[in-house]
C-alpha cells in the first residue's frame, strides 16, 4: 500500500461568511473516488457538514481533484457544500457530484478543463426529507441514493412507505434544474436472498433508514451480476434491483453481519484498488496480485443503528477493509454476504487499512478486457468507478421496462 496524493501537501482559499478576507487551508477529508478518462478524481470535505454547516474556520466548501494514478494533480474545484458523492458519467464525459448528503442538498456537473455546473432539485425539501448521496450510471439512467430519511425538521422519522430510497436523476441544463423521480421506497417489499437463511425466498417489506452507498455489480460479479446495488448501512442490508419487470419493480435483499460502505469487485489479476482514507487525509493505492472475484468492502462496525455510544472501541475500529471470497457471497450457499478476515501477513488484510474513519473504494483492472469492456481509464489500465459500470447499451437493459 503506497499514498498517492495527501491533502496537507494540497490547499484552497476561501472567504469565511462575514468575512471579506481570503484564508488559505490544507485540504482535509477525502470521501469518493471516480475515474474519467485517464484521472482518478476524489472529494476532499474540508469540514464542511452534512447539511452545509461551515467548518470551525468558517469554510463551506468541498474541493474535487483530479489526479494521475502516479499522485501528479492536474486541476481542483471548489463546490459549495458538503460533497458526499462523485462519479464519472462516461458516456457523457462529466463529473456528477452531489452536496450534503443530510439536508440541503444540491447537485453539480463538471466538465473537466472546462465549466461546473450548479444544478437545484426541483422540490425542496427532498421527498424522503433529507439529502442525496452516491450516484450510479445504469444503462443510461443516473441513480442517486435518497440519504438521510427524515433528517429535516418536523418530519416523520425513517422508515416511512413514501420515503423514497433511490431516486432517477435528469438534468435540465437550460434551468439549471434536477429533477428527481422516486425509483422504489424505503418500505418496498422484497425477496429474502440469504440462502440459508429460514426465510430466503420469501417476500418481505423493507424498513431503510439509512440509504448511503451503491455501486452497478459487474458482469463478472459471483452474483447480482450487472444488478444495481443500494447498501443501507445503519441497517446492515444490501438491496438490488433485479431484472425483470419495471424497473425497480423486483427488489431482492442481503442481509448482512456487519454495517458496511463501499465496495469494489476484482475483474483481473493485474489492477490496483484506491482507497480514500478520510482520517489521513490520503489516497491509498493497494496493489495486486488480486484474486479475480475477489469483493472488496468497506466494514463500518460504528456505522451500524446498533453501535455504541462510544465508537471506536477495543473491538469496533473504525472501519476495515476486508476481501470478501466469492464463497462468502453466495450464490447457492452460505448464510449471508460476509467480510472475509485474512490473517496479518497474508495479502491485504484487516491491519493495513484499519483505522480509516471512512473508506471509498475504486478499483482500475488490467488491460486483459474485450473491447465491450467500461471505457474509462486509468493510466495504462483500464477502470471502473465505485458506481460507473457500463455495458454500452442505451436505455433500460434487457427485460426491464423504463419506468414512466
Amino acid at each position: 500500500m503506497s499514498v498517492v496524493i495527501n491533502g496537507a501537501g494540497l490547499s484552497h482559499s476561501f472567504i469565511p461568511a462575514g468575512s471579506t478576507t481570503v484564508k488559505h487551508e490544507h485540504l482535509t477529508s477525502p470521501d469518493d473516488i471516480t475515474v474519467l478518462g485517464h484521472d482518478i478524481y476524489t472529494a476532499f470535505q474540508n469540514g464542511v457538514g452534512p447539511q452545509g454547516q461551515p467548518s470551525t474556520d468558517g469554510n463551506d466548501d468541498s474541493t474535487v481533484v483530479e489526479f494521475t494514478p502516479n499522485g501528479h494533480v492536474v486541476h481542483q474545484w471548489d463546490l459549495h457544500g458538503k460533497c458526499d458523492g462523485i462519479t464519472a458519467d462516461t458516456q457523457r464525459g462529466i463529473l456528477i457530484a452531489t452536496i450534503d448528503e443530510d439536508a440541503n442538498s444540491s447537485v453539480y456537473t463538471i466538465k473537466p478543463s472546462k465549466q461546473v455546473v450548479h444544478y437545484q432539485y426541483n422540490v425542496s425539501p427532498l421527498p424522503q426529507h433529507g439529502g442525496t448521496d452516491a450516484i450510479s450510471i445504469y444503462h443510461g439512467l443516473l441513480l442517486v441514493s435518497a440519504s438521510a430519511p427524515g433528517t429535516v425538521p418536523a418530519t416523520p422519522a425513517a422508515p416511512q412507505p413514501m420515503f423514497p430510497a433511490v431516486y432517477i436523476l435528469k438534468f435540465n441544463p437550460g434551468k439549471h434544474i434536477a429533477t428527481v423521480k422516486p425509483l422504489f421506497y424505503d418500505e418496498a417489499n422484497a425477496t429474502v436472498a440469504n440462502v440459508n437463511s429460514p426465510d430466503y425466498g420469501k417476500t418481505v417489506k423493507l424498513a431503510l433508514t439509512d440509504p448511503d452507498s451503491n455501486e452497478i455489480v459487474p458482469a463478472s460479479g459471483p452474483r447480482f451480476a450487472g444488478d444495481f446495488m443500494l447498501t443501507s448501512q445503519g441497517d446492515m442490508e444490501q438491496i438490488f434491483i433485479l431484472r425483470k419487470g419495471k424497473l425497480g419493480s423486483h427488489l431482492a435483499v442481503l442481509k448482512l453481519t456487519n454495517s458496511v460502505d463501499d465496495t469494489a469487485w476484482i475483474r483481473s489479476p493485474f489492477g490496483r484498488l484506491f482507497a480514500a482514507n478520510t482520517s489521513q487525509g490520503t489516497i491509498d493505492m493497494i496493489t495486486g496480485p488480486f484474486r479475480p472475484g475477489t469483493i472488496f468492502t468497506a466494514v463500518t462496525p460504528c456505522d451500524a443503528n446498533d453501535a455504541p455510544a462510544t465508537c471506536p472501541a477495543p473491538g469496533l475500529p473504525a472501519e476495515l477493509l476486508w476481501p470478501a471470497e466469492p464463497v462468502h457471497w453466495p450464490a447457492h450457499g452460505g448464510a449471508s454476504h460476509r467480510c472475509h478476515a485474512r490473517a496479518p501477513g497474508h495479502g491485504v488484510h484487516r491491519t493495513a487499512l484499519e483505522h480509516r474513519a471512512r473508506l471509498t473504494l475504486t478499483y482500475a483492472k488490467g488491460t486483459t478486457e474485450t473491447a465491450a469492456a467500461p471505457a474509462a481509464a486509468v493510466s495504462h489500465v483500464r477502470g471502473q468507478s465505485r458506481a460507473d459500470y457500463q455495458d454500452g447499451a442505451a436505455g433500460a437493459p434487457g427485460g426491464l421496462t423504463p419506468p414512466r
